[in-house]
């Protein structure tokens, strides 16, 4: 057996992941048809095949399962192995990937790597925006350094930094601005437009409430705070949005905004990575500049 390279495994891994050449070939910042050509050499090195390619998708055999088991922690062994590199230095130098949930991406990723480039102007910030799940998931596996998420995550892998306290306000129909603000037993019966399943912001509204998420309700799920905030806008309902959303989502739309009697419903940021992370020096000290970007959005 011929030897494999490093190359040949980050395309397997990213095409394992995406499940479709072109996706994974795009990922890798490569063509579609140099990465089939690496990944068919790996099978002629190996033997044998990895992947049954259907004509929309490819799916791994099982034997490229049991690869890919053994991939993944050589490839964040590699990665590890340059975050050392890295942590040698006093500032954080070069790539620096950091994933953000899609509820607070949009209103302070700017200020974040504004000031982070302001900081450092050697950095290469690459951005994931997806949900907190999926960003622990990558965080495990090496292919992040660090997320920006709504805590707790409660990883036992994962060091949390918790950087600020928001609150959640409601937002009603114009027509509906001088009405009393309902509390959390008044919502329940009030036809409360949330995040489609999976948005961990769903599961805090549908906590302030007291509901559960499978009761059975007449409810229109989005996948963004915006639908919301213009389905409201729309006479179809209340919603409930971060305060670092306000700003930018209302000012659109016919709706009024309103804050909740003591004790307001709230999240907190922060920002989690890995326990064994060479750079956590350096990500401690981004997770200020973090906390510094939110400005008048948080209390801590």
């Amino acid at each position: 057996m011929r030897n494999m390279t490093l190359k040949q495994l980050r395309y397997f891994e990213a095409l394992a992941q995406h499940g479709h050449f072109g996706r994974a070939a795009s990922a890798c910042a490569i063509s579609q048809p140099a990465l089939s050509v690496q990944i068919m050499e790996l099978e002629k090195s190996l033997g044998t095949d990895l992947f049954e390619r259907g004509r929309r998708q490819v799916r791994l055999t099982n034997f490229g399962e049991e690869f890919a088991s053994r991939v993944r922690p050589i490839l964040q062994s590699v990665e590890e192995l340059g975050e050392l590199a890295r942590a040698s230095t006093d500032r954080l130098v070069g790539r620096l990937r950091i994933g953000i949930i899609p509820t607070i991406a949009p209103y302070l990723l700017p200020a974040i790597i504004s000031n982070l480039t302001r900081m450092n102007s050697d950095i290469d910030i690459q951005v994931r925006e997806t949900m907190t799940p999926t960003l622990v998931e990558e965080l495990s596996e090496g292919r992040l350094d660090a997320a920006i998420v709504a805590l707790p995550v409660s990883e036992p892998s994962l060091t949390e930094i918790a950087l600020f306290d928001e609150n959640f306000v409601l937002v009603r129909p114009e027509r509906d601005a001088g009405k009393p603000v309902p509390d959390h037993e008044d919502l329940r019966e009030m036809k409360l437009l949330l995040l489609e399943e999976g948005h961990c912001f769903r599961d805090q509204a549908l906590s302030f409430c007291n509901i559960q998420s499978t009761r059975p309700r007449e409810i229109l799920d989005a996948s963004s705070l915006a639908t919301l905030v213009q389905m409201v806008g729309a006479g179809l309902g209340v919603t409930l949005i971060p305060e670092m959303a306000i700003a930018v989502e209302t000012r659109a739309a016919p709706v009024s905004i309103s804050r909740f009697a003591a004790p307001e419903p709230a999240r907190t940021i922060g920002m989690i990575w890995r326990k064994t992370s060479p750079l956590s020096k350096q990500l401690t000290e981004i997770s200020g500049v973090v906390r510094g970007s939110a400005g008048n959005h948080g209390h801590r």
